[in-house]
């Protein structure tokens, strides 16, 4: 750098990105995105790789000093839609490249605390990715341009990405390719999405990345698949049903009259209450959106052809026959365990409702302490045989040690029952 002569705008920016004051950074982001703006709209616009890890090195340390969570999400998603300021497709993977560099550049330095923030963004910056196709129409080229991107920049060997990394990377992919495509891909475009992570499951050493491969992506496929069928169910229902409205729509109209009409009755009136609101609750959270849609029995063909080649290695062989036996018998019509339809569709709820009882036992347990009797209180936790000399101590107003007792006991009742008996209880106490 020769004295004397101004920074390049990239430093600059960057420089402001990483101050200590909140005011300079919203106003650096804010000249970055116009920067970016205005130059990939000039012919010879282009940035380089160097200049887009300065560039990114500001923003990660302008997400590092925030501190406060509702602003750090915020923050994200600004960072994150910067992606659509670029006009090409070469700037955007350019742009993309650089922060998953950054990420395994300074993963090492990223201390407890401010794990969670950078968590967040890796989701966000995939899910925009992800959006960029979409905008493109889920263009074959374009899925495949940004799966080479990401493969070879968080799970190539050479790499030497950490494990958080990819472990969080294998973790949020199908999770994000939901969130943006469900609603659009078909079950050919959901089979591109993932044949690089098959084919990387086949050959790869990485154990980390065999077993995340295989239980956050193909393991998850088979779990969501009553979701799968139940939401195209339900499509096909929502296509017959809007047949049916063109069709009657007159006699639909005449019917939506007389129902007007028509005074609530009592029983109407008495459901439409708080447990009517519950069920709808209920109904919202089980419905919780689209799923994404595959060919269980093209999944399997494929991960065959992969796993019976000679240079897969016999553990992840093993590891994929598993997978492939589950899905040919989720392709014949039948589910491979009859755990996995309840597991996927009652997860959320049955942790909702265990936290709901353990908050309700937390609540009444300190009543029962306060408003119980000190018998009761002293008897909870006391064996059978304890609550009974403790019951005899209270009637004889004595408060012997339990030996004492015991001899006591077996001279009084000698005559009832015999001393064996009587020592019984009292040695289950010890």
């Amino acid at each position: 750098m020769v004295p004397g002569l101004p920074l390049p705008p990239e430093i600059q920016l960057a420089q402001r990105l990483a101050g200590n004051e909140q005011v300079t950074r919203d106003r650096a982001l804010r000249k970055l995105r116009n920067y970016i703006v205005n130059r990939s709209q000039r012919p010879t616009g282009c940035f380089t790789p160097e200049e887009m890890l300065k560039i990114w090195k500001g923003l990660f340390y302008c997400l590092w000093m925030q501190d406060k969570l509702l602003q750090q999400e915020e923050l994200g998603r600004t960072i994150s839609q910067l992606v659509h300021a670029f006009q090409t497709t070469e700037s955007q993977h350019l742009f993309m490249r650089a922060f998953w560099q950054t990420m395994i550049r300074e993963w090492v330095g990223i201390d407890r605390l401010r794990l969670d923030k950078f968590y967040l963004l890796m989701r966000l910056v995939l899910r925009e990715s992800l959006t960029t196709v979409k905008t493109r129409g889920w263009e074959e080229r374009q899925i495949e341009q940004l799966l080479e991107l990401l493969t070879t920049e968080v799970l190539n060997p050479d790499r030497q990405a950490p494990n958080g990394v990819k472990s969080h990377f294998l973790e949020i992919f199908l999770e994000e390719l939901t969130t943006v495509g469900a609603a659009e891909l078909t079950a050919d475009q959901n089979l591109q999405f993932i044949d690089p992570f098959c084919q990387i499951a086949a050959h790869t050493k990485d154990s980390l990345v065999l077993h995340k491969i295989t239980r956050c992506i193909l393991e998850a496929i088979v779990e969501q698949a009553p979701l799968a069928i139940e939401d195209l169910m339900n499509e096909l229902d929502t296509q017959s049903g809007e047949d049916e409205e063109s069709d009657g729509g007159e006699e639909s109209s005449e019917d939506e009259q007389d129902l007007q009409d028509t005074p609530p009755s009592a029983d109407s009136a008495h459901r439409a209450g708080p447990e009517a609101d519950k069920e709808q609750v209920l109904d919202d959270e089980e419905n919780a959106g689209p799923v994404l849609q595959f060919d269980y029995e093209a999944i399997a063909n494929r991960l065959f052809e992969l796993a019976s080649r000679q240079s897969t290695p016999s553990q992840n062989r093993k590891r994929l026959y598993r997978v492939i036996q589950k899905l040919r018998i989720l392709a014949g019509g039948t589910f491979p365990d009859d755990d996995v339809p309840e597991k996927a569709y009652n997860k959320l709820l049955e942790g909702r409702r265990e936290r709901k009882k353990k908050n309700r036992l937390s609540t009444l347990q300190p009543q029962n302490e306060k408003g119980g009797s000190e018998t009761e209180a002293s008897g909870t936790d006391l064996s059978p045989g304890m609550k009974r000399s403790r019951s005899k101590d209270e009637k004889t107003g004595q408060r012997e040690p339990p030996r004492k007792r015991k001899k006591a006991g077996a001279k009084g009742a000698g005559a009832q029952q015999p001393a064996r008996k009587r020592k019984q209880p009292l040695q289950s106490e010890k």
